[in-house]
């Protein structure tokens, strides 16, 4: 039982993620190889300036705050000088920190802030970090809170622990750049993030996501029907204008029912909406693919893992006819190969980096199979004394090992994820490239199709595929003509079909932007090479906030603060940087 915090939903509450800068070696555990974002850092990796480039916000925390009463403030990408300057600004009640495992040096030099400038205050510690085996020995912290935080803190506010769930407003990433340039926010089309679920039913026993949330077959939805899905879609093209969707739930289309309530609802609506998922083979196997159409699958993360895997999700699935289709279809891939599973050796680890890059996805993945702590498979390696003497902060799976592998030492470990990532650019091009082509061959076979709603959607993708991409295209065939002449043709192939589809708009927007993205993104390699790196600018997100007795507490203020703004900076409502 929770004990219940003296002030309850009185109490003020500052919800942070850990401080930067991110991706520089330091003390406290930030490591340049591991930026904070998420296709730079472990899926785009290998190619350079054509590699996308964006953040994301700390969605757990602000699901916290946009469901409990009490005031509370989320402090997101903060700095050092920032988190300090937020304690000692605000009289704060609870302190609530949220970090993965490789911050755990940032969280304990947090909590000791805490405890320094704010005396008195309850210290609470989140997110996967809670998963270390003896992390209460390693923080500072009154309360460690491993898996579904919303209810707990209501607990600790002695509200009602299973309300229903509030999701708030927010967008799946901003601050896109490509090619070295910064997407304006008008032209941005990131999607509404919808958090359906935590948890995951496969179990696989490296799943960080499934050991945190109570293992296999453990799952937390917080939306049980395809309406209350519906609902929160429908409000965020109403107010937001959105149209598509990030749903945030491990294996999306494997509770059909509830996504065919969603559809039913949908066709009867006339809605259009785009979604991007994770799902797994065994699960893209229960639909048709006109039912994947009708739906509005645009994007999916797909698990490959490897051909030899035991894993269930690919039980029996022909995952190359399978990659093959879905990208016929229209749908844009990220697929996802672990290197370093028990079977692997230096003899066959090759074959199976070449069967990854055979899928010729979109998007591609390569993770070391990694110990996670907290994991089944930590534990296993634990029992059997293979876990080698790691920093926290270098377990992430974009490094080395952290485990004594059977047949393939630390370093080669370093040298086959290296080389995966580079062989699949050099091989299938820049992932830029694979998106416009799969999505232009969507296009091709939708855009005339009987249903409405259908071909809604793919003229919505059309206005983007005959402006910008095309300058993107020609960019990237100048850029590689030399480096690599088959890709070049490839991708020149590509522009030439849609130039010819779309006439005379592509061709002039090829002329005019591909010159001007070929510059910038030989300007991006030169930054790269010197080592400079994109950081997120601190946010903070207030609600039922007042700093004044008796005033309304119902305001909700945005600030946001700039690397160099010696003090944070006070938006209007609604004025949010990412867009929310």
């Amino acid at each position: 039982m929770i004990q219940t915090h003296p002030k309850g939903s009185q109490a003020k509450i500052l919800l942070s993620s850990v401080f930067g800068p991110y991706a520089q070696d330091d003390t406290y555990g930030s490591r340049a190889i591991n930026p904070m974002e998420l296709y730079h850092n472990q899926v785009t990796r290998g190619q350079g300036s054509f590699s996308l480039r964006s953040f994301h916000r700390s969605w757990g925390i602000l699901m916290i705050q946009g469901n409990i009463n009490a005031p509370c403030a989320v402090l997101d990408f903060p700095t050092r000088d920032a988190f300090a300057r937020e304690l000692t600004a605000h009289h704060y009640d609870i302190v609530g920190i949220s970090s993965i495992i490789v911050n755990v040096g940032k969280a304990r030099e947090m909590c000791r802030m805490v405890r320094e400038l704010s005396p008195g205050t309850t210290v609470i510690v989140g997110g996967h970090i809670a998963a270390i085996p003896g992390v209460e020995q390693m923080l500072d912290a009154d309360h460690i809170v491993k898996g579904d935080g919303i209810a707990w803190m209501r607990q600790y506010l002695g509200e009602e622990a299973d309300a229903p769930i509030h999701h708030p407003d927010f967008s799946s990433a901003f601050d896109l750049r490509v090619l070295g340039v910064k997407v304006p926010a008008a032209a941005d089309t990131t999607s509404a993030t919808i958090i359906s679920s935590v948890g995951c039913p496969m179990g696989c026993n490296f799943c960080t996501t499934s050991a945190f949330f109570g293992g296999k077959g453990k799952i937390l939805n917080f939306y049980e029907t395809g309406e209350q899905l519906f609902r929160l879609m429908e409000h965020a093209e109403t107010t937001r204008n959105k149209r598509s969707f990030f749903i945030m739930d491990e294996n999306f289309l494997l509770q059909k029912r509830r996504v065919m309530e969603l559809l039913a609802l949908m066709k009867a609506a006339g809605k259009s909406w785009t979604f991007n998922i994770f799902s797994s083979a065994n699960a893209i196997a229960k639909y048709t693919y006109e039912e994947l159409a009708e739906i509005g699958i645009a994007t999916i993360w797909l698990g490959l893992e490897s051909p030899r895997s035991t894993y269930s999700k690919l039980d029996g699935a022909d995952t190359l006819k399978l990659t093959r289709e879905l990208r016929e279809h229209g749908i844009v891939l990220l697929g996802s190969t672990i290197i370093g599973l028990e079977h692997h050796t230096p003899e066959n680890i090759n074959e199976e980096i070449e069967h990854a890059i055979a899928h010729e996805t979109d998007l591609h993945q390569f993770m070391l199979y990694t110990p996670v702590p907290g994991t089944p498979l930590y534990f296993e390696m634990a029992e059997q004394g293979r876990l080698l003497d790691v920093d926290l902060a270098d377990i992430h799976g974009q490094h080395a090992f952290n485990f004594q592998h059977a047949a393939i030492s630390r370093e080669q470990s370093t040298s086959l994820l290296n080389g995966a990532f580079q062989r699949d650019f050099e091989r299938n091009g820049p992932s830029l490239f694979r998106i416009c082509r799969t999505t232009f061959t969507g296009y091709l076979r939708y855009k005339n199709h009987p249903d409405p709603r259908i071909r809604e959607r793919w003229l919505r993708e059309c206005r983007t595929l005959r402006h910008a991409w095309v300058g993107f295209l020609w960019a990237m065939e100048h850029r590689l003509t030399k480096s690599n002449p088959a890709v070049a043709a490839k991708i020149r192939a590509l522009r030439m079909k849609m130039e010819q589809e779309f006439g005379l708009v592509a061709v002039v927007a090829g002329k005019l932007l591909g010159p001007i993205l070929w510059w910038t993104s030989r300007r991006e390699d030169k930054r790269l090479a010197a080592g400079q790196c994109y950081e997120p600018a601190t946010i903070i997100d207030r609600r039922n906030w007042s700093d004044e007795p008796g005033s309304s507490t119902t305001a909700r203020t945005v600030d946001k603060a700039r690397r160099l703004a010696p003090e944070l900076i006070t938006l209007e409502p609604g004025n949010s940087p990412s867009g929310d």
